[in-house]
């Protein structure tokens, strides 16, 4: 429903958002291997890599016949893997529009450290809230919401530059968007919409965002921000 293009937020601690660019390269990077078939087949990737919370558990065993990672590493791998080009570019987007004020606020290394483990405790809240499913979670929808949490409680009177409905230009101020999707998760999480999207995933995100945001951001950074023009 709302595309972001660019913020009006200026980089104020480092001159460059580089923990930013180099986990948007690296998820890239991964998604463009996996769909080339280096790999192996997509279902196999989702299955070795993804979080499946059965398995993370020790409920389910993952078949002989498929290479995998041990269940706790896949709380941060799963994060690096997509369904599709559009789930990719979709969360890629937000980062790249988000992610450079948050790591400004943070550090770059403090900041990738924040996405990792944001994007783990979004998925424990998903395997805690669905135990025995044995469906791989796969994206870094988590840690995004994470970013995007911080983000307004940073800057929630910062404007937005995008598009509405995926067609109308236009400014709002990152409190109105981003709180009206932080509220659109929950809704989603509880109501129990769309089983092929990890909701609980996106509640877990935004509550380690929260969590984590005291720790890892300067002490001189305030909350709620100064406004922005």
């Amino acid at each position: 429903m709302f595309i972001p293009l660019h913020d009006k937020v200026a980089l104020k601690y480092i001159r460059r958002a580089a923990a930013t660019v180099a986990l948007i390269a690296v998820t890239i990077a991964i998604h463009a291997a996996v769909i080339s078939g280096l790999f192996g087949s997509d279902e196999r990737i989702d299955l070795g890599l993804g979080l499946i919370p059965s398995v993370l558990f020790g409920k389910a065993v993952i078949g002989p016949d498929i290479t995998h990672l041990p269940a706790l590493i896949t709380l941060l791998t799963s994060i690096f893997i997509h369904g599709s080009v559009w789930h990719l570019a979709g969360n890629m987007l937000f980062l790249w529009v988000l992610g450079d004020n948050v790591e400004d606020a943070m550090g770059s290394f403090a900041f990738a450290a924040f996405y990792l483990l944001a994007g783990a405790g979004a998925g424990l809240t998903f395997a805690l809230i669905n135990p025995a499913s044995q469906s791989p979670l796969i994206g870094a929808s988590g840690a995004v919401s994470a970013v995007a949490v911080a983000y307004v409680l940073l800057y929630p009177r910062a404007k937005i530059v995008g598009l509405l409905f995926n067609l109308v230009p236009v400014s709002l101020s990152a409190g109105m968007i981003i709180g009206l999707w932080i509220g659109y998760q929950f809704l989603a999480a509880f109501l129990a919409a769309d089983p092929h999207v990890g909701w609980w995933a996106h509640v877990g995100g935004i509550a380690s965002g929260v969590l984590l945001l005291t720790a890892f951001k300067r002490r001189e950074v305030p909350w709620l921000g100064r406004r922005i023009e």
